[in-house]
């Protein structure tokens, strides 16, 4: 048997996330908020079908997580072989980047992952770049 070698290699700290000011954390949730009860409801959440046999949106909200803000869909599961009668799914993340409220605006992709579209944008155009592009659709 031989024995293992052990090498030394450069490994750099990870750059640091900055902390989100509360202040800036309570603007975009008064924001978010008034975006979604103006115009992410009333465009998604229809009264549910007579004859629910697949998924539909009940419920439009948002959270934070550390510095992540995201943009979230509460769905029914009426069907017989559902496992669960409601799931959530986010549709939209916004991530603090520091500055003036500048954020890295992200989907979730099909497959789970996020993809950051928009970097370095101000939360007035993450909300507007929610609004009218598709892929931030619940």
């Amino acid at each position: 048997m031989s024995a293992k070698r052990k090498t030394w290699v450069y490994s750099p700290p990870k750059p640091t996330k900055p902390k989100v000011p509360a202040s800036v954390k309570a603007e975009v949730e008064r924001l978010a908020q008034e975006l979604i009860e103006t115009a992410l409801k009333p465009q998604h959440i229809k009264p549910p079908p007579e004859d629910a046999q697949f998924n539909y949106i009940v419920d439009i909200y948002s959270k934070w997580y550390r510095h992540y803000f995201y943009f979230c869909a509460k769905y029914a599961s009426p069907g017989p072989y559902a496992i669960s009668p409601t799931f959530e799914a986010k549709f939209a993340r916004l991530e603090y980047v520091g500055g003036e409220g500048r954020f890295n605006l992200a989907f979730m992709r099909h497959t789970g992952a996020w993809v950051e579209i928009y970097p370095d944008l101000s939360l007035l155009e993450c909300f507007a770049a929610i609004l009218e592009d598709a892929f931030f659709q619940p």
